[in-house]
């Protein structure tokens, strides 16, 4: 997606369904307290996901806890506290992928809040800006931000022991049944405006001051089954095998963040039972013997295994249990670790190099020959997650800039790297939308660097494939889907929905004079090889994106749900519309800088009082941003806006 400025969200997602579990051992047996006499226990999966940014390599953070309040009130049940030190977690390697933070028995019965618990001392939260990010960042490419220019908002408690408490009443309630498992999944959406909030105060004004919000807007992020979680690669070290040799148990690991080298691992006392897939067969790769073998249990390796570090590539069987894919062992952490992650930041069909960018933002190129294997992650499909896509140098014009992989190298060590295997765990296409009739559209992408710019037509995926369910009616889907950004809940799917998107994306904008149009914007997690685009990539589904508008002046103040906006260098002033009703309201926040401090205020439209401070603050020549989708009518839909106050912003920014 395009992050022209850096975006907040932090969500919560509850998946609401029961299922048995196997697959990962609990970690205690009511860490929020003794289980109270009759009252059984089940099992809470608890993982933390998020969304994605182009403009940064690390936003480490540091989850302390997470606790649930049970329906009808009582004391709040703790289902994961953070290992001492508390592990840095990298949001930006979790582009849609889930990392497990526990397993916990806790009593059973229907929660209805969550309380995530995160540190907020200064260094408690690391930015690194992307080696090459959008034009327009405020940031320096590649640079870490020093702590004293991070404002972490919302804090609590004393120096030294400040932290964010982050409350969240879920949509709909979460139940956990007796003696079976059901999942919470913490999402944080980086594309959000308001999670990471840049103040470029006038020239001379002093430095960029990052502000960043945990206590933003909140959407559950619902899956209809286990098995379509999508799970980062697990690192742990071996405990145990299994007397049967069906499976490995795991002590959970993290890496050092920011990473050092050579890089060690973080322990913890979370366990995890990870089985061989005894139909497809389950790639285990020796790193330092440099061999790789199908294995369909562990006999063969069992010998030699304990003690050792490993990385899973593991996906959720529907019963819960757990399932390596690929597993890649090693007697020295640094070596399983040492496997580009991250974002395609180059892709160079000339050369066939592939670039990754890592965690310290830095490009990491990589050589692919003959022998690179391509896999694209299908956790609900076991035999097409452990099948290659592709192989070789032809593939690699598959790939392009944004797409989110985990790859291996066959020599560590070497130099060049040469790629052994390329994990593409999100296939993740986006830009300015057009061309949209009855068999796809077309995503027109223009990079910091030129050289990545792709145009791209993706077709619809037949209109029989199965495509999740409803989040509001449960109800199957097939065919294409997409929703607006702010609104994940109302999906627009069916017989209508390839109509009601080309009627959705023909809008356009104009402020005239020298400002760029506005266009609609969008975002698609691509699927390979589906009966309507053979051997190739097809949009399953697309986000509606709010296309980021500079820094502008409100020509005319706010007035019962609209205003006019004059772009820099524009000659035109142009309607941005606001919608009021609840559930379906523009997001609007007053961002005011006094004395080097950003002070993130959400103002609620859809009460009097939010109409009233916004009528009083939003006037005429305020300096105004904002996020919306352009109209056929020539107006914005305005799905997020800032209006600044106190030091005033960098017009344009």
């Amino acid at each position: 997606m395009s992050s022209k400025i850096t975006r907040v969200f932090c969500g919560l997602a509850a998946l609401a369904m029961p299922f048995v579990f196997a697959g990962c051992s609990s970690t205690g047996s009511n860490p929020g307290g003794t289980t109270p006499p009759g009252v059984e226990n089940g099992t809470l999966v608890t993982t933390v996901s998020d969304a994605s940014t182009e403009d940064w390599a690390i936003i480490g953070v540091k989850v302390l806890s997470v606790s649930l309040t049970p329906q009808g009130g009582g004391s709040d049940v703790t289902v994961y506290t953070a290992p001492s030190p508390a592990p840095y977690i990298n949001l930006v390697q979790l582009d849609q992928l889930s990392e497990i933070l526990a397993n916990t028995s806790i009593p059973a019965g229907t929660y209805t809040a969550a309380t995530i618990t995160i540190a907020g001392n200064p260094g408690d939260v690391l930015l690194t800006a992307a080696t090459d990010p959008e034009a327009g960042f405020a940031g320096t490419a590649g640079a870490a931000v020093p702590s004293n220019q991070i404002q972490i908002r919302g804090t609590t408690g004393s120096a030294g022991s400040l932290t964010v408490p982050v409350k969240l009443n879920l949509a709909s309630p979460l139940v956990i049944t007796a003696n079976q498992t059901n999942a919470l999944d913490l999402e944080f959406d980086l594309a959000h405006p308001a999670f990471i909030v840049a103040h470029v105060p006038p020239a001379g004004n002093g430095s960029i001051v990052w502000a960043v919000n945990f206590n933003g807007p909140v959407r559950d992020h619902r899956l209809a089954r286990i098995d379509a979680l999508l799970l980062r690669h697990h690192y742990g070290t071996v405990g145990s095998v299994s007397f049967d040799n069906t499976s490995i148990t795991i002590t959970k690991d993290y890496p050092v963040e920011p990473p050092t080298s050579p890089e060690t691992a973080v322990t913890t006392s979370q366990s995890l039972t990870v089985l061989a897939d005894a139909t497809n067969g389950t790639l285990f790769y020796d790193v330092d013997a440099k061999t790789v073998a199908a294995i369909k249990n562990f006999s063969t390796v069992s010998s030699s295994l304990v003690g050792k570090y490993v990385r899973v590539a593991a996906r959720y069987q529907q019963n819960g249990s757990l399932v390596g894919v690929r597993i890649w062992a090693s007697t020295s952490f640094n070596s399983v670790w040492l496997s580009p992650e991250g974002h395609v930041l180059h892709v160079n069909t000339g050369t066939n190099v592939l670039t990754v960018q890592n965690e310290l933002g830095l490009g990491i190129p990589l050589t692919v020959d003959a022998n690179t294997t391509y896999f694209f992650r299908t956790p609900t499909n076991a035999q097409a997650d452990a099948t290659p896509i592709g192989t070789g140098t032809a593939f690699l014009s598959n790939l392009v800039r944004g797409f989110k992989v985990h790859c291996s190298v066959v020599d560590p060590l070497a130099s060049p790297l040469v790629a052994q295997t390329i994990d593409i765990e999100i296939a993740r296409y986006d830009g300015a939308i057009s061309g949209t009739t009855t068999n796809g559209f077309t995503y027109t992408r223009k990079f910091h660097t030129a050289n990545d710019d792709y145009l791209v037509t993706l077709p619809f995926i037949s209109s029989s494939t199965a495509n999740g369910s409803d989040p509001m009616s449960g109800m199957a889907i097939t065919g294409f889907k997409w929703w607006n950004f702010t609104f994940p809940t109302v999906v627009d799917s069916g017989a209508n929905a390839v109509s009601d998107f080309e009627n959705a994306t023909n809008g356009s904008v104009s402020f005239g004079g020298t400002a760029n149009p506005v266009v609609a914007w969008g975002e698609t997690y691509a699927t390979w090889n589906d009966p309507a685009a053979a051997n190739a990539w097809a949009a399953p589904f697309t986000v509606l994106m709010p296309t980021n508008v500079p820094v502008g002046l409100a020509a005319t103040g706010y007035s019962n749900g609209s205003f006019t906006l004059l772009a820099v260098g524009g000659t035109n002033a142009v309607p941005v519309n606001l919608g009021t009703t609840s559930g379906s309201a523009a997001l609007v926040y007053q961002i005011d800088m006094t004395g080097g401090v950003i002070t993130i205020s959400p103002v609620d439209i859809t009460t009097s009082n939010g109409q009233t401070t916004l009528s009083t603050n939003l006037v005429a020549k305020t300096p105004v941003k904002v996020f919306g989708v352009p109209q056929p009518d020539g107006s914005i839909k305005a799905y997020v806006v800032f209006y600044y106050t106190g030091a005033l912003p960098m017009a344009g920014s």
